[in-house]
């Protein structure tokens, strides 16, 4: 005889069944879920290696296109050829492409010149350099009292000893906050490092940040005459700071000859500058041929997109990579 089932318990083992299929179907699209993130994370970082491997491609054409520029003038970049700013896209199989720019990597306030010196062996404060980043916010609109102590801290930062200059700031100064922190006591490695400073505040470094680079080098900034645009005049009324106004730096730079100057000698004696007393080490700072190149690659392939930024030396042939970095 069949056991009867009560009333209430009628369904259950339909009910088990339906439950097992729900539980069982939800474990199943968990896992195909998964296999696709993981389909999809390999198939970028396929993309992303192959992206990279096209912008060092790209990067290589580039420094074969500089070598020829320097060749063909030796002792004089000049913005012959357009190649200052020039974006070139270059389409890559797949259809991808890549986008390269370059322009003169040392037409900027090098940070790493309120220091003067070997990093191997000593540091010390540079005076000059100091004056040229006070001028420089200066010209951008920040007080003369905040722009002086903001750059005796960067001069205290890179240099060597931890005895704080005139309204610098060492290793003390960092000491108390929410989250101590030292100095460098060498060379800044990137411009992001100047946040740290004190005095320095989240505007004034956005402010200052586009006319800012961090060279390998404490020398005083080579900027070159004759690649310097009119609208880069700021980095010029720097050298003589109060004297030299932006409205007339960009009115020389304006005026350059086609051809560029010859010469330092002949940019100071041009008349605009001829009643300013600027000190020597500045006059030489100035250059003819650029140094440093900077190089902008942004590949895209697929659905990766990479991008790359590169420092080259071309102060000996072949130039050579100083410097890669990757991101935004």
């Amino acid at each position: 005889m069949k056991p009867s089932v009560p009333f209430r318990e009628r369904g259950a083992a339909l009910l088990a069944v339906l439950l097992l299929v729900a539980v069982t179907g939800a474990i199943a699209a968990a896992a195909l879920e998964k296999l696709s993130l993981s389909r999809q994370i390999a198939t970028n970082s396929v993309a992303l290696d192959q992206a990279r491997a096209y912008a060092a491609g790209v990067e290589e054409v580039a420094m074969l296109a500089l070598d020829d520029m320097i060749m063909n003038s030796p002792d004089r970049t000049t913005l012959a050829g357009g190649w200052n700013g020039m974006v070139r896209r270059v389409a890559l199989p797949g259809g991808g492409v890549a986008v390269v720019g370059v322009r003169d990597g040392g037409n900027c306030f090098n940070v790493n010149s309120v220091v003067e010196g070997d990093p191997r062996t000593r540091l010390a404060r540079r005076h000059s350099g100091v004056l040229e980043l006070v001028g420089l916010m200066q010209v951008l609109g920040v007080p003369e009292g905040e722009a002086r102590r903001i750059a005796e801290a960067a001069a205290d930062w890179a240099d060597s000893d931890s005895v704080p200059g005139p309204a610098g700031a060492e290793d003390s100064v960092y000491a108390v906050g929410a989250e101590p922190y030292r100095t460098a006591n060498t060379l800044f490695a990137d411009v992001g490092e100047l946040g740290a400073l004190a005095g320095m505040t989240p505007e004034i470094m956005a402010r200052l940040r586009p006319w800012l680079c961090a060279l390998p080098a404490s020398d005083l900034s080579p900027i070159n005459i004759n690649t310097l645009m009119p609208e880069q005049a700021p980095l010029l009324a720097m050298l003589a700071p109060g004297r030299l106004e932006i409205g007339r730096a960009r009115a020389i730079l304006a005026g350059r000859p086609a051809a560029g100057w010859g010469s330092q000698v002949e940019f100071w004696r041009i008349d605009a500058l001829r009643d300013l007393n600027v000190p020597l080490d500045v006059q030489l700072q100035l250059q003819l041929r650029t140094r440093w190149f900077a190089l902008e690659t942004r590949v895209a392939l697929l659905d990766a997109e990479f991008a790359q930024s590169t420092l080259v030396d071309a102060r000996l042939q072949p130039s050579r990579v100083i410097a890669r970095r990757w991101g935004e």
